[in-house]
């Protein structure tokens, strides 16, 4: 009866190992068919606006308001990074318009910073595409940003 019994224990371990064999085959299968079917997002490149923007904001009613902000690009190509140096200049010219059209009240609240981003990204967004470079912004990151009254 030993034997008998030492036969089924040595197929049962048999067993349990071929069916953990296969499951971790079909796991590698599905992780690769997942891979394949997901492309892997491109990852970042970030493009520096220096020098920091310095400019008065809101009406001179008196005494003038200054911000200060740096001002950093989110891309994700080559191409897309080439395109927004070529063009720096004009992109540059697009903040300092839109920071002087702000008020000094709104710049000072984090929702007020949070829409001056979403402006500047529709409008740098805007000149790529006037220019005909096919590239895009991907997002615009202040990396500091001081307002004096």
């Amino acid at each position: 009866m030993t034997f008998c019994r030492l036969m089924f224990a040595t197929a049962l371990a048999l067993v349990c190992l071929a069916s953990v064999s296969v499951q971790a085959s079909e796991e590698e299968a599905s992780d690769d068919t997942a891979t394949e079917g997901q492309a892997a997002p491109a990852p970042s490149i970030y493009v520096a606006m220096d020098p920091p923007f310095i400019t008065n904001i809101g009406q001179s009613t008196g005494r003038l308001s200054y911000v200060k902000a740096e001002v950093t690009l989110r891309v994700g190509s080559k191409e897309a990074q080439t395109a927004v140096e070529e063009h720096e200049p004009r992109l540059r010219h697009e903040m300092v318009m839109l920071l002087a059209r702000e008020k000094l009240e709104e710049l000072s609240t984090p929702e007020g910073q949070e829409a001056l981003r979403q402006k500047a990204l529709e409008a740098f967004n805007k000149v790529l595409e006037e220019e005909q470079t096919g590239a895009e912004i991907m997002d615009v990151l202040f990396t500091s940003f001081v307002v004096q009254r």
